[in-house]
């Protein structure tokens, strides 16, 4: 999947990845990492989220990695914010208050750019990528964030067959393929949303699960 895919999304508005409300598993789920206030939380492919919004109200300092330009100045201009601009390396950085959005490749971030992050949010990320890249992503997880990192991981599962992605179907054998041996996996959650799902009813998929991991790198 090519970077001008999500380009296009942007620049046409196809964004009906994007939720009007906060996270209902983010919501539930977060104070149960007992994170400390003042702790920087990495949110990869974060486009606009209120997710992002939420979590600095939390106390807590936010790294959003966002490839598509257009959603990172939608993010501060619907909430009101007048960003710093700064240049960090492959990114451009727009900062205000405690939450900075990196614009660019997440696969150009570096240990050094996250070595004071010890959190992880990912609504979004896991799931917008097809098979080789979620192997990649993964996989630089493990290179870039530091051990002991805590976070919250959220995921699709539905027969693949039935509709193409994004969003894929990530089931739970690859998430425990895909991140065993670095980090340790529980589920919290895993709920049948089929029903408030109308994009999979029309598309005839019969079958649609939200798990929700809490996820800990050794």
């Amino acid at each position: 999947m090519q970077p001008e895919f999500w380009h296009k999304k942007w620049a046409s508005n196809q964004i009906g990845f994007h939720l009007p409300q906060v996270n209902r598993y983010l919501q539930r789920f977060w104070p149960q990492l007992g994170l400390e206030e003042g702790t920087r939380v990495l949110v990869p492919l974060c486009g606009k989220s209120l997710d992002l919004l939420w979590l600095a109200q939390q106390g807590h300092e936010v790294l959003g990695v966002e490839l598509s330009e257009r959603a990172v100045v939608d993010f501060f201009s619907e909430h009101g914010f007048d960003p710093a601009v700064s240049e960090q390396g492959a990114f451009k950085v727009y900062r205000a208050g405690s939450i900075e959005l990196w614009c660019g490749d997440f696969f150009a971030l570096t240990a050094g750019d996250v070595a004071d992050c010890s959190a992880l949010y990912d609504r979004a990320a896991l799931i917008a990528l097809p098979p080789a890249m979620r192997e990649q992503y993964a996989e630089h997880l493990k290179r870039i964030l530091p051990r002991e990192s805590l976070g919250v991981l959220i995921t699709l599962d539905y027969d693949q067959s039935q509709m193409a992605g994004p969003p894929f179907a990530v089931l739970d054998e690859e998430v425990q393929r895909l991140f065993r041996g670095s980090w340790t996996l529980k589920i919290l959650e895993d709920q049948d949303v089929l029903s408030e799902s109308g994009k999979f009813l029309e598309a005839g998929v019969t079958r649609l699960e939200e798990r929700v991991y809490r996820v800990s790198s050794q």
